[in-house]
């Protein structure tokens, strides 16, 4: 029997401008299951981000019900907030977000460190982790000293580290080429069909989006279609 992860019912957002209020998102209705891979289109304003952000709980829903493994995210306070989002969500950017200072091993410890675990524990399972995204030879690399496609799959596994259920990815090819961006692909595509994450991918390339198992178009902050990819597990 397959688990519903996501459940959004007339999940809407609305923010002011100056005088004006503007709607990105508008009773978006949507579930997604454990183990699904989501990708949303949409032209540049559809909402796509906003949505990626919600359900992250980075940004909070101005009406309607969002609830997020097990959880009504809408609901929580800041910090409670924060606390759900460490243990339940990875967050995949476009620009990798590494900080420079620091080896590969050291970005993706970070998300580690306001956990109680042991040294020897939390050694382990950076290790481990840079190991699944393939680059356990890279560790000690800066991310100068690393190429596009390398830099965001430490990214990926610094997004993975502390084992979240919910991966949210923002363009996580938009700054790789051909190549580099198949290599992320695959490597997501395997995180949902061997690893059992869920993941939410927004994309404007039709080439990333067929990686996915479902994709979903957004305009005006509405879902249009749903489209099942033929190679859905």
């Amino acid at each position: 029997m397959s688990e519903v992860l996501i459940h959004c019912h007339k999940l809407t957002k609305h923010y002011k401008k100056g005088t004006l209020t503007v709607t990105p998102l508008e009773a978006l209705d949507l579930d997604v299951e454990r183990g699904e891979f989501l990708a949303l289109m949409g032209p540049s304003g559809s909402g796509k981000t906003t949505l990626l952000n919600l359900l992250a709980g980075i940004d909070s829903p101005s009406e309607g019900v969002l609830e997020v493994c097990g959880e009504d995210i809408s609901r929580l306070s800041r910090g409670r907030l924060a606390r759900w989002r460490a243990r339940h969500v990875g967050y995949i950017f476009q620009l990798y977000h590494l900080v420079p200072v620091l080896t590969a091993f050291e970005n993706v410890e970070l998300p580690l460190l306001l956990d109680n675990m042991s040294r020897r524990a939390r050694r382990e399972r950076v290790e481990n982790t840079l190991a699944l995204v393939g680059l356990q030879d890279r560790m000690h690399h800066y991310p100068r000293e690393l190429s596009g496609g390398q830099e965001q799959r430490v990214a990926i596994a610094r997004a993975l580290v502390a084992s979240p259920d919910l991966l949210v990815a923002d363009e996580p090819t938009g700054d790789l080429d051909r190549e580099a961006g198949d290599a992320v692909l695959e490597l997501l595509e395997r995180l949902g069909t061997v690893h059992g994450k869920t993941i939410v991918m927004v994309t404007h390339d039709p080439h990333a989006a067929d990686t996915a198992h479902r994709l979903l178009r957004l305009e005006k902050g509405r879902l249009l279609e749903a489209e099942t990819m033929h190679h859905a597990g």
